[in-house]
């Protein structure tokens, strides 16, 4: 890419250690990639997909915002005992795909869908399989796709 993209990382915080280890190794990977970024904070997964969909939206009404080039979602959901975690973890991927086709947004999906928090730990170190970094690897290699097609900077 000729110029620094600009990310938007959206971090959900309902296991906020979960979401700091995820978003160290998005973030690692952005820096490493001479990416410049903007995090933002919502209560859970479910909250993503719609601070993803507000900076969307408001791109049009504010001139001279710099627009984001690239969306990161970080989140984790841990299976508990009712079936609200299988409409979380369905939900917020749908709408996230949604939205990425839709706007042809190139997106690094980094939520953490597990069983236990051992799990969760395993996915997000960064020492072990780093899941933020992969998630903003894919954000990274998806913008260089879009520039491929023409479709960055736009």
């Amino acid at each position: 890419m000729d110029e620094s993209p600009h990310i938007m990382v959206v971090e959900g915080r309902f296991y906020a250690d979960i979401a700091d280890e995820l978003a160290a190794g998005a973030l690692e990977a952005l820096d490493a990639a001479g990416a410049s970024y903007e995090r933002f904070e919502v209560p859970g997964a479910f909250e993503v997909p719609a601070a993803i969909q507000y900076a969307i939206r408001s791109m049009d009404f504010f001139a001279g915002r710099r627009r984001f080039d690239g969306y990161v979602a970080l989140g984790c959901v841990i299976r508990g005992e009712t079936t609200h975690y299988d409409y979380v973890c369905g939900e917020s991927a749908r709408k996230l795909q949604d939205l990425a086709v839709q706007y042809s947004l190139a997106l690094g999906y980094g939520i953490l869908t597990v069983e236990n928090r051992e799990q969760a730990w395993a996915r997000a170190s960064r020492q072990q399989k780093n899941k933020g970094g992969d998630a903003a690897g894919a954000c990274l290699q998806m913008l260089e796709l879009k520039r491929r097609f023409r479709l960055y900077p736009r």
